[in-house]
C-alpha cells in the first residue's frame, strides 16, 4: 500500500511541476501584465513554484517509499512530511471543489485518504500490548488472599 502511496506521490511531482512550468511559459508568451506584474517575473515565479512544489511531493514520495521497503512507520521529520502533505491535499481539494468541480476535488480527497491510510497502517503502539487470554488458558481472577504480601509497604516510621 505504501508503493502505491509513494508512485501517486511521484506522478503528482511530476504533474504539479510540468503543469506550473507550462503555466510560466504560456504567462511569458502572453507577455501581458496582471494588476501591473512584470511577466517575466510571473513566468519565473510560476516555474520555480512548480519546481519547489515538485521536489516535495517527490520527497514525500520518497517518504513513502522508504517506508514500504523498511516496513517501518515514518518517523520524525518523514512523519511531519507526510503529515504536510496531508493536509497540503485537504485545502487542495477545498480550493479544487470551488474553483474546478467535483473530478478534481475526487482525485484531491482520494490522495488524502491515501497518505491518510498509510499513516494509520503502520501507526506505531508504543505501549505495552494488553496480554490476550484463550478459552483453554484459565484466568487469573487476581490476587489470592493466601498470605501473599501486602500490596502496600509497611508504614513510614514517625517522630515525635
Amino acid at each position: 500500500m505504501a508503493v502505491v502511496v509513494a508512485v501517486v506521490l511521484v506522478v503528482e511531482a511530476l504533474g504539479v511541476a510540468a503543469l506550473n512550468w507550462f503555466l510560466g511559459i504560456v504567462v511569458d508568451r502572453q507577455d501581458m501584465s496582471l494588476a501591473g506584474l512584470d511577466p517575466d517575473v510571473m513566468s519565473t515565479s510560476s516555474k520555480a513554484g512548480g519546481i519547489v512544489f515538485g521536489l516535495y511531493f517527490a520527497f514525500c514520495g520518497l517518504v513513502a517509499l522508504l517506508v514500504a521497503v523498511r516496513d517501518q512507520p515514518p518517523a520524525g521529520f518523514g512523519r511531519v512530511l507526510l503529515i504536510s502533505a496531508a493536509v497540503v491535499h485537504g485545502l487542495l481539494a477545498a480550493v479544487a471543489w470551488g474553483l474546478v468541480g467535483w473530478p478534481a476535488f475526487l482525485s484531491m480527497v482520494a490522495v488524502l485518504a491515501l497518505i491518510v491510510l498509510l499513516l494509520m497502517t503502520y501507526d506505531r503502539h508504543d505501549g505495552p500490548a494488553a496480554p490476550t487470554t484463550s478459552a483453554a488458558e484459565p484466568r487469573d481472577e487476581g490476587p489470592k488472599d493466601q498470605g501473599s504480601a501486602p500490596v502496600s509497604g509497611p508504614p513510614a516510621p514517625t517522630t515525635p
